[in-house]
């Protein structure tokens, strides 16, 4: 189904994670596209019809009082259009800090808009690899790896922005001024009672963690959200893509699950242009195993402190792109430099003036921060989605007023994302 103006909008705290949500979308029937930026009255007229519409941000890299100024306005923006529910799209791992990122902070931000009384909160996606038991969180170490507490996770315990040092998400969210967070427990959805748990949450209001052990655990949320959703005033839900995956089979919303049409993702002709900013262990083995690109190494301290140094880079990249595929992989930083966002944001740039210059059909960013400061760089206005890739790192198509990159393919993975093969994959499909 299609509505003029659609009920289910969503804000991504950084580009792949509203991506994902996208993908979730798309794959069940929605009408669905993402904007880079609160988009204009033209590019509306151009989306058309949509059954939700979402907005990719950066919020995840900002302090509380730049989240709160560009939240506010979004929040306004996705009001103004009749948002029936508004999904404040976080990372599956929740990696958030009171002074970086903080969940609270966006809760503050947005909450004057969405004034429903219950603020649901999903605590986990299991086809991501993420659980959340007793209000606590456990995520896998890379596509089908061991699952870890968060605090005791490889790479999320020691992220080098927000590490978790917290697994329990009501001490963690409290840290960020949510104060007191209720719990649903996941004993809650697999009794003889569990299509009437809601019932007793009639009169729940403020922040509400909800576990999430099983995939079956998201239809019974849905159906709570969206009957809180309809019944009072529109509502603010915070959570990872499982929210839209826990909504789609719900018709409140103007959600109700479809079959997608079956779509391909073959490569069309042309170079690869992958850029690796992520330090994660999965990611860095993942460019290990890869083969079919020309590696071209980013020392980022030289790309900060030295003039020239990114027209070296740009001139090799744009040679070695009209003989096959390249990869620019940012090393690892022997101590500083220690502001991973300047790094992220000079990245993005080389990228556009890449891009400027030579002809490529896929863009490949991995990276949370790199991907989110590297395409806003890009002359690139809205994504839609293509074809399913990999789980949490789907196939999308860039919407653009620039011919050469209108149509492009547009592959964001963050660090902890898709299997050992998988720059192989996207090269080859």
């Amino acid at each position: 189904m299609s509505n003029a103006l659609p009920r289910y909008g969503w804000y991504g705290d950084d580009f792949t994670g509203a991506t994902d949500t996208l993908s979730v979308l798309a794959d069940h029937g929605q009408k669905a596209l993402l904007f880079l930026r609160i988009p204009t009255p033209a590019q509306l007229a151009r989306a058309g019809s949509l059954d939700a519409l979402g907005i990719a941000g950066a919020t995840r890299a900002m302090a509380p009082e730049a989240m709160a100024a560009e939240l506010d306005t979004a929040g306004r923006f996705f009001a103004g259009l009749g948002i029936d529910l508004l999904h404040y799209k976080c990372c599956s791992t929740f990696d958030s800090a009171p002074h970086l990122g903080s969940i609270g902070a966006a809760v503050r931000a947005l909450r004057p808009h969405f004034r429903n009384p219950l603020v649901p909160i999903i605590g986990g996606q299991p086809n991501l690899g993420r659980y959340c038991l007793f209000g606590n969180l456990f995520a896998a170490a890379g596509t089908g790896g061991t699952v870890h507490r968060i605090d005791r996770h490889p790479t999320m315990s020691v992220h080098p922005a927000t590490p978790m040092a917290e697994a329990d998400l009501r001490r963690h969210l409290a840290l960020q001024g949510l104060g007191e967070v209720g719990l649903v427990d996941y004993r809650s959805y697999g009794g003889s009672d569990a299509d009437d748990f809601s019932t007793g949450l009639a009169g729940a209001a403020g922040p509400l963690l909800l576990d999430v052990a099983r995939v079956s655990d998201l239809a019974v949320i849905g159906r709570l959200i969206a009957g809180r959703a309809v019944a009072a005033e529109p509502m603010l839900v915070v959570g990872p893509s499982s929210v839209a995956q826990a909504l789609v089979g719900t018709a409140v919303l103007g959600l109700a699950s479809e079959t997608a049409t079956a779509a391909t993702a073959s490569r069309p002709p042309g170079p690869v242009l992958a850029l690796v900013g992520s330090l994660s262990p999965v990611t860095r083995a993942q460019v290990e195993a890869s083969s079919g690109y020309v590696r071209i190494a980013v020392d980022p301290v030289r790309l900060l402190g030295e003039v020239g140094y990114a027209g070296v880079l740009r001139q090799e990249a744009r040679q070695m792109l009209g003989e096959g595929n390249v990869m620019l992989v940012t090393d690892r930083p022997a101590g500083a430099p220690g502001d991973t966002a300047k790094v992220a944001a000079a990245t993005g740039e080389l990228l556009r003036a890449i891009v400027a210059e030579a002809s490529i059909a896929r863009l490949v960013v991995a990276g949370g921060d790199t991907s989110t400061l590297a395409v806003r760089a890009l002359d690139i206005w809205g994504l839609s989605h293509r074809a399913p890739l990999v789980p949490g790192a789907p196939l999308c198509r860039a919407h653009s007023d620039q011919p050469r990159l209108d149509g492009i393919d547009v592959v964001l993975k963050g660090g902890q994302m898709g299997p050992p093969d998988f720059f192989v994959l996207v090269a080859g499909r």
